[in-house]
């Protein structure tokens, strides 16, 4: 049976970079690109609040999103991969990480690392270490 290949994304150098290496790693597999549209990122000015406002911040957002998997997929694609599926999904990227591999049977997530470090690490914290952390699959994190 086929494996499924989790690899979350955003337009980070990073992301790509775990792209290219899942396509490298995993031809055969189905590398499944997931990229989380995170509502706190509208921010909470008032226009924040308003509908029309948060409708377009969202279709701004999802639009960014399908432009990025089109890229992303042709990247894969042109690597040899074969099957690739596209998911924008919208919450706490940690979370809808997490819960989409164990809800997908996902065998092996491949993210990126931001490589955040000091204090910025400590306030932030890290997806990536997260995920590490309370994914039911291995995770693999590539720098």
């Amino acid at each position: 049976m086929a494996k499924r290949i989790l690899v979350p994304v955003d337009s980070s150098d990073q992301a790509t970079a775990a792209c290219e290496f899942a396509a490298e790693e995993y031809p055969e597999a189905t590398l499944v690109l997931v990229h989380v549209i995170n509502p706190a990122e509208a921010g909470y000015s008032a226009e924040a609040s308003i509908p029309s406002f948060s409708e377009e911040w969202y279709n701004q957002q999802e639009a960014a999103a399908t432009e990025l998997l089109d890229e992303l997929e042709a990247t894969v694609t042109d690597a040899g991969v074969e099957s690739v599926e596209r998911v924008i999904e919208v919450g706490r990227p940690t979370k809808v990480i997490v819960d989409y591999a164990a809800d997908h049977d996902i065998d092996q997530i491949v993210m990126g690392s931001h490589g955040r470090s000091g204090m910025s690490r400590i306030l932030l914290g890290s997806v990536a270490e997260i995920v590490v952390r309370r994914a039911s699959v291995p995770v693999t994190v590539v720098r």
